[in-house]
């Protein structure tokens, strides 16, 4: 999904005659936190709420210009240069550009959220695994393999380097919500299994584990 084909026909923008009271009150009205400013369709910045607020509100955007974030993502780009742009800017909006700066129009953060979300697999429906190990050992064929063993599918698989932890995470999302015999498969076969959530029709290792945990502190 390139970034042009999420832009919202709804979001206003601002000029720079426009005051710091009339941008406020237009965020307020369509809750987000910035608002886009345009002259002769070209895109001049993007204006937020935390800069205006301590501002006099008569000025007009002209006078603070100065302030205008230059945030923006290419209309023919890939939809996740945009998500990448919300997490380093904290947007709520995110201007779209053609060539030559000229304005295409904005995407909010929640339609973002959506398509993230189609494009991640977390609106269908099936169970989670998510395994820890050492980047060296990922291999998508064998945890492929150990899916299908157990007659299900990965529809999703994620990878994320945990700098904090020091750790490789590999998240999967299963076609099926019943994951206890892919769990006990994972398990067999020295794989890490930090978290999983689905349906669990018989008794796995973690669950194992867990109760002899719980017996032992009831002592």
């Amino acid at each position: 999904m390139l970034n042009k084909e999420l832009i919202s026909a709804t979001i206003p923008t601002l000029n720079l005659k426009d005051s710091v009271y009339q941008a406020l009150e237009l965020m307020s009205e369509f809750h987000v936190m910035q608002l886009a400013v345009v002259a002769d369709e070209k895109y001049l910045g993007l204006v937020s709420e935390d800069d205006l607020m301590n501002m006099d509100e008569k000025l007009t955007l002209q006078a603070v210009e100065s302030h205008f974030s230059k945030a923006a993502v290419r209309s023919g780009s890939y939809f996740m240069e945009a998500v990448q742009l919300v997490n380093d800017h904290n947007l709520s909006i995110i201007p779209v550009v053609e060539p030559e700066n000229v304005f295409a129009g904005v995407i909010t953060a929640a339609d973002l959220l959506k398509q993230l979300g189609k494009v991640t697999g977390a609106s269908e429906p099936g169970g989670i695994i998510v395994l820890e190990m050492e980047q060296r050992n990922f291999s998508f064929s064998e945890i492929s393999k150990l899916v299908e063993t157990n007659d299900a599918q990965i529809t999703q698989l994620n990878t994320y380097w945990d700098g904090n932890n020091g750790s490789f995470l590999v998240t999967l999302k299963i076609n099926k919500f019943e994951i206890s015999d892919i769990i006990s498969t994972f398990q067999r076969y020295e794989y890490q299994v930090k978290y999983y959530f689905g349906e669990e029709l018989y008794e796995n290792e973690l669950r194992s584990n867990y109760d002899h945990l719980m017996n032992y502190l009831s002592i």
